[in-house]
Formats: C-alpha cells, sequence, structure tokens
C-alpha cells in the first residue's frame, strides 16, 4: 500500500512540475479549434500555429492580429500559475552519529568593559537633603 501511494504521489508531483490544470486539459478543444482556423485561414501547420502562440512568432502575431485576442487568451497554457509545494522528507531507523565538539581549553577573554557613564553622586549639585 505505501508503494502505490509512493508512486501515486510521485506522478502527482511530475504533473504538477508541467504546470499542467484541469483548465488546461478543457481548452484542448479550443486549442485544436484555433489551429484548424490557422490552417485554414493563412496556411499554417502544426508547428507554425505553437511558434505563433508560444514560441518566437507571438509578439509579431499578437500585434498583427489583435482582433483574435479573446480567442487567443482562451488557448490553453497561456496561464501564469505560482505554486509552492510543501515536502517532507523522513528516514524512519536510520541512527545518527553527531560527532562531539572538543571543549575549549582556553578560557581567556578579550573582553572589557569600561563604564560609560560618570559618577554623578561625587558632584555638588546632586547631594541628598539634609535635615536642620
Amino acid at each position: 500500500m505505501s508503494k502505490l501511494f509512493s508512486i501515486t504521489l510521485s506522478v502527482l508531483l511530475l504533473f504538477q512540475s508541467f504546470n499542467l490544470d484541469m483548465v488546461d486539459v478543457a481548452q484542448i478543444d479550443d486549442f485544436l479549434t484555433h489551429a484548424e482556423f490557422h490552417k485554414q485561414k493563412y496556411g499554417d501547420n502544426l508547428f507554425v500555429f505553437i511558434s505563433k502562440h508560444y514560441g518566437e512568432l507571438k509578439m509579431q502575431h499578437d500585434l498583427e492580429h489583435r482582433e483574435e485576442k479573446k480567442d487567443h487568451e482562451e488557448l490553453p497554457f497561456n496561464h501564469q500559475t505560482c505554486s509552492h509545494i510543501s515536502t517532507a522528507f523522513v528516514m524512519n531507523g536510520a541512527d545518527f552519529m553527531v560527532p562531539k565538539t572538543p571543549q575549549v581549553a582556553d578560557t581567556t577573554s578579550n573582553f572589557f568593559y569600561q563604564e560609560s557613564y560618570c559618577q554623578i553622586e561625587n558632584s555638588d549639585i546632586f547631594q541628598p537633603p539634609k535635615t536642620a
């Protein structure tokens, strides 16, 4: 059972690393429809279509065909995502020996403290009240 869980989790992490969402899978139909539109109107094959929408020709195509902007927004993989994955790595049954650090024999210190204020009780101004 643990092997099945590990394989399932590994496959899930693999697909998440490709940034595949269910929205992208649902938009494959729009991708194919728009590719067919490009084939009929411009005579583009699949590689030119992908280059115009995801590759080198994307900027030029977006500038020349602004009327297709709504169709371009519905294509898959045209979104930005931020995915955070928190993982835990646990090793069972491992006995790690951490070497002890040797004790420092030298206890001399280079610390020197000098008072930074003056003795104000020696001053004539600050004297306690005197009883009569």
